[in-house]
């Protein structure tokens, strides 16, 4: 077997059918839904099988679906006998490396990211925050773009995720004028991205220090394969360190091309996605194009994926 590495995805993978076929086709990832509808007392899983879309985008409701999914497709590769030897997620996808690494218990984690979204959404009122991709901006360029265009408001970089793919958020305005800033300094595009809160930037510090609570009173054992986290894009191996990253990712980057130039530099041989959809597939395709990767999100995945293995 390849050396593999896990990658749990974030928010914005999500859409309505996620799991569904994980769950019919496999009693391991049906038993997954099942205690997540139980922790969180209300039928989580119909929302992620049938939507409504609506309901899924909302903050509070997409971060445990997400999170549900790829637990429920990493229960289907632990019942294949597919191990990893290191595990990172983007975001919120975080919390699935942190289960898959056993360091946090699966009903927690669900619970702790429902709070997480519900204290995101109400730490910026709705049309005060927004977020904007910017792609191919030109080396160099992006520090002066954020100083120029904050004018007293917060802009800040919230993901660095491939040389050609920046995610900046802060106070709408001032996402705006440095979206234009950066067309104006050569960047491809910059789109305004359709989202509820402008995540990891200083605006979410009322957040962090709601989370806090949770965190604290939450176990996080010793990590069983390390882990490269979003906040320093360092390995990781203990508890207090997992509980730490979690803390310190909300109002701060996920430094995601840093995190995957590490991977790559481990002799990872083979990343799969596990959950929802193929973003970061996309992403460590432009980072680290010489490692191979394969989602395993739906049961049709398992053939190919089987066979890569192999």
């Amino acid at each position: 077997m390849p050396k593999i590495a896990f990658l749990f995805p974030g928010q914005g993978s999500q859409f309505p059918g996620m799991g569904k076929s994980l769950a019919e086709a496999f009693d391991c990832a049906a038993a997954v839904f099942r205690k997540a509808d139980e922790a969180l007392e209300f039928p989580l899983s119909k929302l992620c099988f049938e939507g409504p879309e609506a309901d899924l985008k909302l903050t509070e409701n997409t971060q445990p679906a997400l999170l549900t999914v790829s637990v429920a497709a990493l229960a289907v590769l632990r019942e294949k006998g597919v191990s990893c030897s290191l595990v990172a997620g983007h975001s919120l996808g975080e919390y699935s490396a942190l289960v898959a690494a056993g360091s946090l218990d699966f009903a927690d984690a669900v619970r702790l990211v429902r709070k997480r979204g519900q204290y995101m959404q109400r730490a910026v009122p709705p049309g005060i925050g927004a977020m904007a991709a910017i792609l191919r901006l030109p080396a160099g360029k992006l520090d002066s773009i954020l100083n120029e265009a904050a004018q007293g408001q917060v802009v800040a970089a919230a993901n660095l995720n491939s040389p050609d793919q920046i995610v900046i958020a802060g106070h709408a305005e001032a996402v705006e004028r440095a979206a234009s800033l950066a067309k104006a300094a050569g960047a491809k595009r910059a789109i305004i991205l359709p989202v509820s809160a402008p995540f990891h930037c200083p605006l979410m510090k009322p957040a962090q220090q709601e989370l806090k609570t949770g965190l604290d009173a939450t176990c996080f054992a010793n990590l069983t394969v390390p882990m490269i986290n979003n906040w320093q894009a360092e390995l990781i191996h203990t508890g207090e360190e997992a509980r730490r990253g979690l803390y310190e990712q909300v109002p701060n980057p996920v430094l995601w091309t840093a995190s995957m130039e590490k991977l790559a530099a481990r002799d990872i041989e083979l990343c799969i996605e596990v959950g929802a959809g193929s973003v970061l597939t996309g992403l460590l395709r432009a980072v680290a194009p010489t490692v191979k990767c394969i989602q395993f999100g739906e049961a049709a995945d398992w053939e190919k994926l089987h066979e890569a293995i192999r």
